[in-house]
């Protein structure tokens, strides 16, 4: 499922590409409220029931702070690399995780529109078994580092952002030993992975 995911996300990255000349630069929108394309994983057979709701607020022309809203559910080790392992329904978890978090996130621009971002998600866990039911609850700290760049649109009241990110979780708590077994055999990090937000300025 990832990997259709991945390639909706190159898809969209070039549809916006066609619009880039459209693009402004108006700093005097300092607000926006945006998402990401991740959502559209909603749509398929086995959905991950994400959502994620982002505002942020440009303190400089190149200094961003947004927070962030996200809850989705995921059966296995998020450190699966690409390749073979990558979503195997046999290293799953024996249920799921449910996750709910909160998150701060800062943006610099590094050159014109092309950026460094980085982000901190306190999530928390609730550990499924295979009927749904609740087994106990964890705790997650989220990080990831993100390069991308962003193409506003609609004379800049709407933007895109490709990018590309190394996530991080250092802290990943009371995990059941059933779903620990599995989550050892795995790093804590994962590389390369896509994004495409989008939001609204105002």
């Amino acid at each position: 499922m990832k990997f259709k995911i991945s390639i909706i996300a190159v898809l969209c990255l070039l549809a916006a590409t066609v619009v880039q000349s459209q693009n402004t630069d108006p700093e005097d929108r300092r607000h926006f409220i945006g998402s990401t394309l991740f959502v559209l994983a909603n749509l398929t057979p086995d959905p991950p029931q994400y959502y994620q709701l982002n505002y942020g607020y440009r303190i400089t022309p190149k200094d961003v702070l947004s927070l962030e809203a996200i809850t989705w559910t995921y059966k296995g080790p998020l450190g699966r690399p690409y390749g073979p392992d990558y979503d195997n329904p046999e290293s799953d978890f024996p249920g799921k995780v449910r996750a709910f978090g909160a998150g701060l996130a800062y943006k610099r621009f590094l050159w014109k529109r092309a950026y460094a971002q980085i982000h901190a998600t306190a999530f928390h866990q609730n550990y499924l078994d295979e009927l749904n039911n609740k087994i106990q609850s964890g705790f997650q700290l989220f990080n990831t580092f993100r390069l991308g760049y962003q193409i506003r649109i609609f004379k800049g009241r709407l933007f895109i952002e490709p990018s590309v990110a190394a996530t991080f979780w250092p802290v990943n708590t009371n995990l059941p030993e059933s779903f620990r077994v599995e989550e050892d055999k795995w790093p804590n990090y994962f590389l390369f992975e896509p994004g495409l937000h989008f939001g609204v300025n105002f």
